[in-house]
C-alpha cells in the first residue's frame, strides 16, 4: 500500500526522473567519445565513428586504389562506414537499452531501439 491514500510520493518519483535522465546524458557523453570501427574489402578499407554515429576517420590501403575502378573503392568505401554504424548501433544498445527499460520498457523517442 502506498501511504498518502495512494498517491505517489511525487518528490520520490521526481527524483528517480532526474537519476534517470542524468543516467542517460552519462551514457551518450560515453558513446560520443567511444569509437568503434568497421571494415570491408578483408581490411582494405576501414572506418572510424563514435558510438553516437559521427565518421571520425577513414584509412584506404594503398592496395584498393585503383584509378580504373573507382567505382569499387566507392563501394568498399560504403561498406566499411555501414559496418561501423552498425557496430555504433550495437553499442548504443548495449549502453542505453537498460536506460530505456527503466523508461517503462517503451524506448526512447529518438533512438533507434
Amino acid at each position: 500500500m502506498i501511504p498518502g491514500g495512494g498517491q505517489p510520493n511525487m518528490q520520490q518519483l521526481l527524483q528517480q526522473a532526474q537519476k534517470m535522465q542524468q543516467d542517460l546524458a552519462n551514457a551518450q557523453e560515453e558513446l560520443a567519445r567511444t569509437e568503434v570501427d568497421g571494415q570491408a574489402g578483408g581490411g582494405l578499407v576501414k572506418a572510424t565513428v563514435t558510438g553516437s554515429g559521427e565518421l571520425r576517420a577513414l584509412t584506404i590501403d594503398p592496395k584498393a586504389v585503383d584509378p580504373e575502378d573507382t567505382e569499387t573503392l566507392a563501394d568498399l568505401v560504403v561498406a566499411a562506414v555501414q559496418a561501423a554504424n552498425e557496430n555504433a548501433q550495437a553499442l548504443q544498445q548495449q549502453k542505453l537499452g537498460p536506460l530505456a527499460q527503466g523508461l517503462g520498457g517503451g524506448g526512447i523517442p529518438g533512438l533507434p531501439f
